[in-house]
């Protein structure tokens, strides 16, 4: 019964819907401007600093070190195999402390991505991620936001297209339900079921005193179960001003969606205690799409409306001398990403 629920909870939700299945339509969009551009993977120069302009196959540390340090996580690079006193060696020598979090060098959706607390857990995490993987400082702010920001090439001022924020996978305790009770009450919490339970294990059994919280994943991923709402309404004059100064600091960097942890929004519009946790570049979702409010003909009309935006800076950059990806690079890119999500999956 739970299933069959749960089914079609899914079927009746398109933002659980698979990836491929909402962008069937998306596709013919995406055909439309790459005959425009002449070249299928005309993305590449939108973003000229950044690997595939950030499309799929970047890597977070590169794209880490393009921006100014007072704005990013501390942050260690790590090759595949690395040794774990080598590892925890450098992170007593950064100042980085526990929890912290480890990530893959390459990826998304928040696939391999843990909240690590222990020297135990760290040689874990070594010992079953096979590829580089980085070591970040766990941000505390309460809050996190994903933003999408544009710039026309050789525009003094960029614009924000959309603003995403998050609630965390977070339950309340009764006194009476164990966690796993809790997370069944929700169908967006009973998806991620079966991951927690590989996370969690018997800890699920635990019972929560009444009004007792509890962060289950402490990163607003949508895919491992962070809801979305669209606060686009917050980009007004002055928290556009704030971002666009931020990001003019980052190398020819013109499209794209910052996910940044902040203290409150007052600070947050001031640019000021706030975090960037991560930058998506070209293969960036308008992930507002995703507040459960807005229809699926909604999520069509933004995700057009960014391959436009996305198209013209890419044609703007091309001309400037910033090269398109060739057939062959493009298709190889695909693969590459295929073989990483193979990894990643299993791990």
């Amino acid at each position: 019964m739970k299933k069959l629920k749960l089914f079609f909870h899914k079927l009746t939700h398109w933002e659980y819907w698979p990836f491929d299945v909402v962008y069937i339509p998306m596709y013919f969009v995406w055909f439309y401007y790459a005959a425009k551009a002449r070249s299928f993977f005309f993305f590449n120069a939108a973003n000229p600093r950044i690997k595939n302009a950030g499309f799929l196959m970047e890597s977070k540390k590169e794209i880490y070190d393009i921006i100014p340090a007072q704005y990013i996580p501390k942050t260690l690079f790590f090759k595949k195999g690395t040794a774990a006193p080598e590892i925890l060696s450098e992170l007593a020598a950064s100042g980085i402390s526990f929890p912290c979090i480890a990530k893959p060098d390459i990826g998304g959706k928040g696939r391999g991505v843990e909240k690590v607390y222990t020297a135990e857990n760290i040689a874990a995490y070594a010992g079953k991620i096979n590829m580089d993987f980085l070591i970040q400082e766990f941000i505390a702010y309460p809050s996190e936001v994903g933003i999408f920001y544009c710039r026309m090439p050789g525009k003094e001022n960029g614009f924000i297209t959309g603003i995403v924020a998050k609630e965390f996978l977070i339950v309340k305790g009764d006194g009476i339900s164990t966690l796993t009770q809790l997370i069944e009450k929700d169908p967006r919490y009973h998806f991620q079921l079966a991951a927690l339970q590989k996370i969690y294990g018997d800890g699920l059994k635990e019972v929560l005193a009444k009004n007792e919280m509890k962060n289950l994943v402490p990163y607003g991923n949508h895919a491992r179960g962070a809801k979305f709402i669209d606060v686009s309404h917050w980009a007004d004059k002055t928290f556009t001003a704030s971002i666009d100064h931020v990001c003019k600091q980052i190398p020819e960097f013109y499209f794209g969606r910052l996910d940044v942890m902040y203290s409150s929004f007052d600070d947050l519009k001031a640019g000021k205690n706030f975090c960037i946790i991560e930058l998506n570049g070209a293969g960036s979702e308008p992930t507002h799409i995703y507040d459960p409010g807005h229809s699926l003909f909604f999520a069509w009309k933004e995700i057009a409306r960014h391959f436009k935006l996305l198209c013209k800076i890419s044609i703007i950059n091309h001309k400037r001398g910033f090269r398109y990806l060739t057939v062959k690079e493009g298709m190889q890119m695909f693969r590459d990403n295929k073989a990483v999500l193979k990894t990643l999956n299993k791990f």
